[in-house]
């Protein structure tokens, strides 16, 4: 397989299959029935026989030119590794190849065995093993993380005698950073450099997670090929567990443009992700061998941990914080009713709950703010936006006037953001800001000019000749999120969400206990009133038989006047009563009503029944309604009744009936010339029993107007009244306006 290197595809470069090794050893493939499928091509520089020769040949052919304790040992040593399912106890197993010490390195791709071959020799004058204890405590006496990284520095280099070691650590974007450093005397310092993510592409940082060392020896020595059998040849080997891997040519290249000859690396993991490496630098070809690479793995697994503990401590310490804040703010949801106070007047607040340094909420149709925050006008356009660009419950970046350039004017204040969707329908957001960090990011050379065409067009990789140092400025965005943060923020929303989730049910269950009080008042008023019909129906049958005794006098006659009386006007309270009570007991039958016609009829009613003779009732439009046309009959009948009782000591009275429509509305107004309401009245009117002390003379129960007051309620419109400006009142009633098919 062949792959033509260029900084267009370098991100996709198949660096697991290169299909050649590094040429400072060889290789050999073999199948589950231990015959050779695969060679490297430098094998003839090791021992004296060709690759094509050893190809679909039985293992034992290699082994006649190979010292070890027994023969037939390389199927011997490949059945127990399979058997035990690794082969971490074998390596490395030594043996000698015309006089020189080699170590095999057997490790599986696929269904092939692979046995690498590397000299023991080593450019190492000390002997690894023997310091790693000291470098190890040296490098774990300080708990201070930047501390801590620089004394792993100085030890690495100390024990594989690199002239550059450095500590290089991954960003969020895959880019890297320079932040620890030790060096010889006469190099320039790349403390504090940033490296492009295409420096070390996703599928190299894939592979530093696979193999957490990784040497090459000599840029300079061409890589050889591995040959393969005919039955193989549709396979390409999968090298990413091996050893002698060649390197892609964009990176010798890069190596080589930097002046390295030389380099050796360890992973350094934090929750199985890659979080750095030690990357270290020889700017002259420079061998150690594998034993005491193992060794040097074990600087970086003690280092990784060490990072991993620093940062766990530091996360424990915030998220404790950050925890102990959401408590209190999920107690207090609980102990109080109003959830908006809670989060914002209590001593902790929604602030508390993420490092910001401003948060707003929008609830119940209402922005709630705390600390720095933007405009009302820019807090709704951005909740606009969260709508069209949320694709879960939370969303952040920290570079919001990038991502949204209408927060470019608030970047002092929300050039990040942390969200959080309480609900969609709602448009209900929490939203964290944070403001503008504006810093000098230091790269080793431009990242804005990875390449250069040749003159065939092509792009090259020789543009990262240049590795001096290159400012860039960072605006328009703040300190990154931490995962921390959005832990605490769905946090958060759980505790409103089961907030709000109570106050519902809590509010549901008093509901139906007011629907059941309700229906038990209206049963009762009901069976009252209907049960008073008999008794007072029989005192005043009593009163007027009792009227007709001539032996009364006067007196007499008199009282029994009181009684008849007293009796009428109770039996009209009774059925005002029981009328108002079977308002909510009868179900509504809802329709179109004609109002001309409904309006028409009650004018001729009420004008036959009238003894004024200069009684004026003027409609002056009608609007069709929808609702129950007995009901709304009532109503009417109620409204110009009462404009009628109210007005008859007017020379003239008048009730004026008129209809507007008014968005989604239609509104009636009755008015009328007679005596008017008290402004200190008007509030409590359509209470029931509710008269004021100027109607005592007239008659009436102070039922009428709270029988009004609920038929509008079932309707789910309204009543009012204003006092009219000449003299009388204006009682106003709204009605859904009709939907038509």
């Amino acid at each position: 397989m062949s792959f033509n290197a260029n900084l267009t595809n370098c991100d996709i470069e198949p660096i697991h299959i290169p299909g050649k090794i590094q040429s400072h050893g060889f290789l050999i493939a073999a199948d589950k029935e231990y015959y050779i499928s695969c060679c490297s091509e430098n094998i003839s520089d090791f021992i004296p026989v060709t690759a094509t020769v050893l190809l679909q040949q039985p293992l034992k052919v290699l082994e006649q030119y190979v010292t070890a304790g027994s023969p037939d040992f390389l199927t011997q040593i490949l059945r127990l590794g399979a058997s035990s399912g690794n082969f971490d106890n074998f390596n490395p197993y030594t043996v000698n190849i015309d006089h020189q010490t080699f170590n095999i390195i057997i490790t599986t791709s696929g269904n092939q065995y692979l046995l690498e071959f590397e000299p023991e020799y080593s450019n190492l004058s000390s002997d690894v093993s023997k310091t790693i204890g000291y470098s190890l405590s040296e490098i774990l006496a300080d708990s201070q993380l930047s501390k801590l990284l620089q004394k792993a520095a100085e030890q690495v280099k100390e024990i594989i005698g690199y002239e550059r070691v450095m500590i290089y650590k991954f960003h969020k974007d895959g880019h890297g950073e320079v932040v620890a450093e030790q060096k010889s005397a006469e190099l320039e310092s790349l403390m504090g450099l940033h490296y492009p993510a295409s420096d070390i592409p996703k599928q190299a940082r894939e592979l530093y997670k696979l193999n957490h060392i990784r040497l090459i020896s000599d840029v300079q020595i061409e890589p050889s090929a591995i040959l393969t059998s005919a039955e193989f040849s549709e396979e390409a080997l999968d090298l990413s567990h091996s050893v002698l891997r060649a390197v892609s040519p964009i990176h010798i290249q890069y190596l080589k443009n930097m002046g390295v000859a030389s380099s050796f690396s360890i992973s350094l993991v934090n929750n199985n992700e890659l979080w750095g490496l030690i990357a270290c630098h020889n700017y002259s070809p420079r061998f150690i061998n594998y034993r005491e690479r193992e060794s040097a793995r074990l600087i970086g697994q003690v280092l990784s941990s060490a990072v991993s503990f620093r940062q766990q401590q530091q996360d424990l310490i915030k998220s404790n914080e950050i925890k102990e804040a959401i408590i209190t703010l999920g107690k207090g949801l609980i102990r109080n009713e109003n959830i908006e106070k809670t989060l914002f007047d209590d001593p902790i607040t929604l602030l508390d709950a993420v490092d910001a340094t401003g948060v707003a909420l929008y609830f119940n149709n209402q922005w709630y703010t705390e600390g720095v925050v933007a405009d009302e006008k820019f807090l709704s356009e951005l909740s606009d936006w969260l709508l069209e660009n949320m694709e879960t419950q939370l969303y952040e970046t920290n570079e919001l006037p990038i991502v949204y350039p209408d927060a470019l004017r608030h970047k002092d204040i929300a050039s990040g953001i942390l969200a959080c969707m309480l609900s969609k329908e709602l448009k209900e957001y929490i939203i964290w800001f944070r403001p503008e960090v504006i810093k000098n990011v230091k790269w080793a050379g431009n990242p804005e000019k990875p390449a250069v065409a040749d003159n065939k067009g092509m792009l090259t990789i020789t543009p990262r000749k240049s590795f001096e140092a290159w400012s860039q400025t960072v605006q328009f965005s703040c300190i990154p999120w931490e995962q921390e943060d959005l832990k605490s923020a769905l946090l958060v929303r759980e505790e409103i969400a089961f907030a709000i989730s109570r106050k519902a049910i809590e509010v549901r269950v008093l509901n139906e206990k007011l629907k059941e009080a309700y229906e038990e008042l209206n049963s009762f008023s009901y069976t009252i009133s209907h049960d008073l019909k008999t008794p007072l129906t029989s005192i005043k049958s009593f009163g007027q038989l009792l009227k007709r005794n001539a032996s009364l006098n006067e007196q007499g006659q008199h009282m029994i006047d009181r009684i008849l009386l007293s009796a009428g006007k109770m039996q009209t309270m009774i059925e005002e009563v029981l009328r108002y009570s079977m308002l909510g007991m009868n179900k509504s039958s809802p329709n179109i009503i004609n109002m001309k016609n409904l309006l028409e009829d009650l004018k001729e009613e009420f004008l036959a029944a009238s003894d004024h003779e200069h009684l004026n009732i003027h409609v002056e439009a009608s609007l069709e309604v929808y609702g129950d046309q007995t009901m709304v009959m009532q109503v009417f009948s109620n409204l110009i009744g009462n404009a009628i009782k109210y007005s008859k000591q007017n020379a003239f009275p008048t009730v004026h009936i008129k209809c507007a429509e008014i968005d989604n509305w239609i509104q009636y107004s009755v008015a009328d010339n007679g005596i008017g309401i008290k402004l200190i009245d008007q509030d409590k009117i359509f209470d029931l029993f509710a008269r004021s002390e100027e109607v005592k003379e007239y008659e009436g129960t102070g039922v009428g107007l709270s029988i009004v007051k609920k038929i509008m309620e079932k309707h789910n419109g309204k009543v009012w009244i204003e006092p009219n400006p000449a003299v009388g009142s204006i009682f106003h009633v709204r009605f859904n306006k009709p939907e038509r098919v």
